[in-house]
Parts: structure tokens; C-alpha cells; sequence
């Protein structure tokens, strides 16, 4: 198989004599050349307008009159309106491989996503099938012999069948989690089959033809993740040695995943922006490639004022804060998190009066508390202590650094009627904040943000709240979990017949 460091002949042969090259030098070289390569078109994309979010305003303002070929479509189906009103035309059968299944108070991010759409195709009426590892809280574990197959004769469940194959305790084994289905596939036939990124390997998904993955994270984001965290680098911060490893070590992935994205039949893009990665980097053809925002639960999230002022009185935010903000997710670097407490940090010099509420754990946990007594970390939270902190804050902040990311805690607050500060992103920029009516956005520096943070306090909690009604109304057009639930039941029922890849 060719690698990354072959050139072509008529590179390689000269007349001239040339010093020799060792062969570290000659890889860095390459590394260089493919940093560079993938690099500057989303360099590009961050400082102009995309050609995705043309197709999105375009969609916005004609999702009632549009009509075509839905494989097509260049724009979220999410502006689309599916069976709104009626109950499908008939139940599917629908296999799911994801790596973990939310069992525990506290899951993931792709973990939530994965219950939340496959519990809402479930109460849709079709039959879900989901193949995961075992769950690490054993005591609240389902096993999987205790599925009752006789019940599926007598029609779909409101909630998913979990199939928890065999071993250790939260490792996913795709081995083990394939026999399963391979078993429930003989007794009964799936319609279709969803991987939940690579939980399926490409070498027993390439002939399926009735396969869709959905793509939370790619090896080209991880590049683009890696450059912006040493960018964000203080001036006397040395670089990590771990730096040029991870780059180097992580082009040959980039090269391999463009090779075998192609033998999945049909790829589900979680933001604009990553579907246009796929359609012009990954080369895989238009038809294939289905942008279908992620959902959150309606139900779950949602502006509750009373809740907010209650949850400020319980973690003991002062009657006198000027402006509370909010960060939740993993205290980890690709989050953003230097920048932030960076940034935070000199605004609190100026601006006492100022709280920042930090939802969540990880190795900038006690960084935040040394900030002082203006900070609260309050440690990972459940879904439904989550509802509670998003009505507390006044703004919700996203400092991440990862290019192609779209946290559904960006959804959250906006179900919450919440105004953002996120970073700058294409995800971001061309799915989420794409009118300046729902927050601010920064550059991922530390300057940027600091500038962007003090604009934040000028403006005040009642500007705020006036964005977060404008946030609360366009999330709940675009970021339901039904929503999601049905473009994506939508998808597999374009894929079971192609009478319904036409629109309306």
C-alpha cells in the first residue's frame, strides 16, 4: 500500500549532487507538507463565509418550498419537515453499534447523543437494536440474555433492546458485539444499520449497503485540535514533546481515514461544516454524505427562571453578581480551558463582581478553584442537574478548540434560552451562532476571548436575556430531539426504499 512519504519518480531523480537527507528530517518534511495541506482551506474557512452556510440560510428561509432528491441536499435536514404530524408508514428494524450505552448519571457527550436518538426513534414505533459493552456500573446492568426476542412479534418497544456483549467492563470489543448481531440479523433481518462513529470497522461495514455512520469526531479534527492548542500556547510556554509525535503520528490517520470512508454506504455529518469536510477532503461523493445536526431533549431542557434562581442560592452565588457565566464538558486542553481561565483570570482584575459556574471535571478542576472565591466548580453533572445550571448563568461560555466539534451543551443552553460566547469556528459559526442576535464569538486566543468577555459584561444580564429568547426560539426549530429523531428515521427509511428519498 502507497504511504504518505513516497514520491513521485521524477521527484526523486536529479542530476545534482544534494546532501544526503536522514530519514527524520525527510518525514518531518512530509508531516510538514500534509499540515500544511489540510490546514489552510479550514484556516480559510474560519475568516469567510462557506459555501455550506449559503445552502443553510437558502434552506432556513425555504425549508416550507423546497423539493428534490434528499440525498442531495447540501443544507441540515434539520430545516426540513418530516411526518411531524403522523406516525411512520412502517416500523424498522434498526441495528446500532455504539462503543458505550449511558447507563451511569454522568455519560459522554456521543453517549447522550446515542440514547437520546435512539430512544426517540424507539417511542416513534420502530424496533431498536442496540449492540454496546458492558456497562461499568454493574449493578444497574442489563444483560443481554434477558432481551425477550419472542416480544418483538408483537411490535416495536418505546424503548430500545440493549444487547451488552461479554468481557470487560466499558471496552469495547467489535468482535463480540458483531456475533450478537449477527445472530439477531439471522432470526430476523435488519432494514438498517447505524454505527455510531468507527464502532463498526470499515472491513465488515464496506458491504453493507444499508449502513449509515455518523461521524462525531475524525482524525482530521484531531490535527486541526492539536495545531490550535500549541497556538494557544503562552509566549514563554514551551512546547510539549508530545506535539510532534501526536502530529506525525496522526497524518498517516488522516490518509487512512480518506481511504476507507468510502466503503461505508452513507455518512451522517453532524454540522455543516463537517459534511463539507467530508464532500471536498474525504472525497466522498454528495449522494452519500447527509448533514443532521444533533438534538437534545426538549423535555430536559428548557427556561425555567424559578429553577435558575434557586440553583444560585443553593451553590451560594451572591445577590450582588454583576454577571454569572457558565462552561460545562471536560476540563481538558482541546476544551479550551487554558484560554479561558487565561482570559477569566485578568477580567475578574477588573470585574469583580463577575462568577464563572464550572459544570464539570477534569485536570483544570483545581486550576478554576485557585481563581478564587468568584468561581464555583461544581463538579460533572447529570442531565437533569444540568437543566438547573444553564437557567442559573446569564451567558454560556464554549472556549473549545476543536475545528469540527459541535457540543451538545451549545444546544442545551440555547433550549435554556441562552445567549453563547463560543470560539470561531466553521461548526460553530455556520450551525449554531449563524445569526450575531445569539451570542458572541471569539478568535481562540486568549486576547480575543478577554475582549469578547468584557463586551459580555458591558452589555449586561437583561441585553443577555434578550438574546437567549432569540436563542431559545431558533433551538427549538433546529435542535429537538424529535427533530433529530425524525430526519434521521427519514434517512433510514430513504435508505430501506427510495421512494422516500423524495421530498416532500
Amino acid at each position: 500500500m502507497p504511504t504518505s512519504s513516497e514520491l513521485p519518480e521524477e521527484m526523486a531523480i536529479t542530476t545534482k549532487f544534494r546532501k544526503p537527507t536522514s530519514p527524520s528530517n525527510f518525514y518531518f518534511c512530509t508531516t510538514l507538507f500534509f499540515i500544511v495541506l489540510f490546514t489552510i482551506p479550514v484556516l480559510f474557512l474560519l475568516h469567510t463565509p462557506t459555501t455550506t452556510s449559503i445552502c443553510t440560510t437558502l434552506a432556513s428561509s425555504q425549508n416550507q418550498t423546497w423539493s428534490g432528491d434528499l440525498q442531495l441536499a447540501q443544507f441540515a435536514w434539520n430545516h426540513l419537515s418530516f411526518f411531524e404530524h403522523k406516525t411512520p408508514p412502517f416500523a424498522l428494524k434498526i441495528a446500532v453499534f455504539s462503543r458505550k450505552w449511558p447507563i451511569g448519571t454522568t455519560p459522554g457527550g456521543m453517549e447522550r447523543h446515542a440514547h437520546t436518538l435512539h430512544t426517540a426513534l424507539a417511542r416513534l414505533g420502530h424496533q431498536i437494536h442496540v449492540f454496546t459493552s458492558p456497562p461499568q456500573d454493574e449493578s444497574t446492568s442489563i444483560k443481554s440474555s434477558e432481551v425477550n426476542k419472542d416480544s418483538h412479534q408483537e411490535g416495536a418497544p418505546s424503548s430500545p433492546y440493549i444487547h451488552f456483549h461479554e468481557g470487560e467492563p466499558g471496552r469495547w470489543r467489535y468482535n463480540k458485539a458483531w456475533e450478537q448481531f449477527v445472530e439477531e440479523n439471522r432470526r430476523e433481518p435488519f432494514d438498517v444499520v447505524h454505527s455510531e462513529s468507527v464502532a463498526l470497522p470499515h472491513w465488515l461495514a464496506r458491504n453493507m449497503s444499508n449502513l449509515a455512520v455518523s461521524w462525531h469526531g475524525i482524525a482530521l479534527e484531531s490535527l486541526q485540535s492539536s495545531i490550535f492548542q500549541d497556538l494557544a500556547r503562552q509566549p514563554d510556554e514551551p512546547m510539549s514533546p508530545l506535539f510532534n509525535q501526536s502530529i506525525q503520528g496522526v497524518v498517516p490517520k488522516v490518509l487512512n481515514e480518506i481511504r476507507f470512508f468510502r466503503n461505508y454506504a452513507h455518512h451522517v455529518a453532524i454540522s455543516d461544516s463537517c459534511g463539507e469536510m467530508l464532500r471536498d477532503v474525504y472525497q466522498i461523493p454528495n449522494r452519500r454524505v447527509h448533514v443532521i445536526l444533533n438534538g437534545v431533549d426538549e423535555d430536559e431542557f428548557r427556561e425555567d427562571a424559578e429553577l435558575g434562581r434557586e440553583f444560585r442560592r443553593k451553590i451560594g452565588i451572591p445577590g450582588n453578581a454583576s454577571l454569572v457565566l457558565g462552561v460545562a464538558g471536560r476540563l481538558v486542553k482541546d476544551k479550551g480551558h487554558p484560554l479561558l481561565h487565561e482570559a477569566y483570570s485578568r477580567l475578574i482584575t477588573k470585574y469583580p463582581n463577575v462568577y464563572l459556574i464550572v459544570a464539570g471535571s477534569g485536570p483544570w478542576e483545581n486550576r478554576y478553584r485557585d481563581l478564587g472565591s468568584q468561581v464555583l466548580v461544581l463538579g460533572s453533572m447529570s442531565p437533569s442537574m444540568l437543566r438547573g445550571f444553564y437557567n442559573a448563568i446569564d451567558i454560556f461560555v464554549n472556549p473549545t478548540l476543536r475545528p469540527q466539534g459541535l457540543d451538545l451543551t451549545l444546544m442545551e443552553a440555547m433550549m435554556s434560552g441562552k445567549p453563547l460566547l463560543a470560539s470561531r469556528f466553521p461548526s460553530i459559526k455556520g450551525t449554531i451562532v449563524v445569526d450575531d442576535e445569539y451570542g458572541y464569538m471569539f478568535s481562540p486566543n486568549v486576547e480575543s476571548l478577554l475582549e469578547a468577555l468584557e463586551e459580555v459584561v458591558k452589555e449586561g444580564p437583561q441585553r443577555l436575556a434578550m438574546r437567549g429568547k432569540a436563542c431559545r426560539e431558533y433551538a427549538a426549530k433546529m435542535f429537538t430531539a424529535r427533530k433529530m429523531a425524525l430526519a434521521y428515521e427519514r434517512l433510514f427509511l430513504c435508505i430501506k426504499n427510495h421512494t422516500f428519498c423524495t421530498y416532500p
